[in-house]
């Protein structure tokens, strides 16, 4: 058992909360029972460690059980170490030191796609992570980040994913402009979601192939970005609230994507059987 919280490993690992070093060593954290127990099942070829308190609940029997069988290098530490390590004031008796998973714009393009997201300059750690969360809930094949939007391993983002940052494909680190480019050239409509827009959400057209183009937290899209976009969809607000948040918002646009893109087959299907 790890019981030194001034080790050198016990830094090294606290150290990955900032992106600098995030940076440098190409490793970052997943924190928490939800966080690991679906980067082991989906990506375990990504952890380097992993580090546990040593507790009775079953559901670390269960997790501790399939990192075993992953071949894992697994750590017992004691909760100072844990804390020590954690980027949380209250760690969940389990963390793993992981290598990113980014995928190459080429791949994602390179495939079929029915919607994927677009996040443009989206900075606040807990929105990226629930728009990825909506992303995975809603079926989309795809979340590509802006070169400008926050960094996906924030520690904070990847709590927030609440474990979907392991199921489905993350671009980053692409300018928005080309991101654009590239999308609309790959043969999918660009709809910016805007508060603004003239096309209201029930309206747009989702079941053809298409990317949701999402702006910044505060100042929304700029001109430039919603220029470059085939329409700007706004989602109606019938109560008095001024607006929706970002991943409120976002989800909303993702799910009547899934709706629409689910009512799109189903009526291929009939007419393929009639």
């Amino acid at each position: 058992m790890l019981t030194n919280t001034g080790s050198e490993r016990v830094r090294s690992v606290r150290a990955l909360s900032r992106r600098a070093v995030r940076e440098r060593t190409g490793l970052f954290l997943a924190e928490g029972p939800q966080s690991v127990r679906e980067v082991v099942a989906h990506r375990p070829d990504t952890i380097q460690d992993l580090y546990f308190e040593a507790q009775t609940g079953p559901w670390q029997a269960n997790l501790l059980e399939a990192a075993r069988a992953e071949g894992l290098s697994l750590h017992e530490v004691s909760h100072e170490v844990l804390v020590a390590m954690s980027d949380t004031l209250a760690p969940q008796g389990v963390l793993a030191v992981c290598r990113p998973m980014d995928v190459p714009l080429d791949v994602v393009l390179g495939r079929p796609a029915r919607f994927l997201v677009i996040l443009t300059n989206v900075r606040d750690p807990g929105n990226a992570g629930t728009v990825i969360r909506g992303a995975d809930a809603a079926g989309a094949d795809a979340v590509l980040l802006s070169d400008s939007s926050v960094d996906i391993y924030n520690p904070k983002v990847v709590r927030s994913t609440v474990g979907s940052l392991f199921h489905l494909p993350i671009v980053t680190g692409v300018p928005v402009a080309a991101l654009l480019d590239r999308v609309r050239a790959a043969g999918l409509a660009l709809l910016a979601a805007d508060g603004s827009g003239d096309t209201l959400l029930g309206e747009a057209d989702l079941a053809r192939p298409h990317a949701w183009v999402m702006g910044n937290e505060a100042w929304g899209l700029e001109p430039e970005v919603r220029a470059a976009c085939d329409s700007v969809v706004r989602v109606p607000i019938y109560g008095k609230a001024e607006s929706l948040n970002l991943a409120m918002a976002a989800t909303l646009c993702m799910y009547q994507s899934a709706d629409a893109q689910k009512r799109s087959r189903h009526s291929i299907k009939s007419v393929d059987i009639g």
